[in-house]
């Protein structure tokens, strides 16, 4: 499989909900990088993340455009967050089933045919703005 086949099935995975998919295309010291926050290194860590996420928000990818490059083990997503806001984190505004629609990329690296890294970007303060005014 190529990286470019291993990401699109990461994402399908993630619109399917399908975790532990997901997370068996991922390399065991995977390379977490969020917008916000502390790196967070393996599979422990990012298992975490993701119970936390689906706890909290409800997500589908939409739009998905993907680019790789020549020697083929970076790959580039951008696409559309549609979510719904489900449960509040510290320092964030209160949820109450907001729905919201936030552009984002992530820049994935694959080794061997698994995900080594996940960097996510999108908007913080246009994600707070969008949740704050429902």
């Amino acid at each position: 499989m190529t990286a470019l086949e291993t990401v699109e099935l990461y994402y399908d995975r993630f619109n399917n909900k399908d975790w532990k998919g997901m997370l068996a295309l991922l390399d065991p010291e995977i390379r977490h990088e969020p917008n916000q926050g502390e790196v967070r290194i393996g599979i422990e860590k990012f298992t975490a993340f993701l119970g936390d996420m689906d706890t909290a928000y409800e997500e589908t990818l939409t739009e998905m455009v993907f680019f790789t490059e020549p020697s083929e083990t970076r790959v580039a997503a951008e696409f559309v967050v549609n979510g719904i806001y489900k449960k509040g984190e510290e320092g964030f505004p209160e949820a109450h089933g907001q729905t919201y629609v936030l552009p984002a990329a992530a820049f994935l690296e694959v080794k061997e045919g698994k995900i080594t890294r996940v960097t996510t970007y999108y908007n913080l303060p246009h994600w707070i703005d969008l949740v704050s005014k429902k």
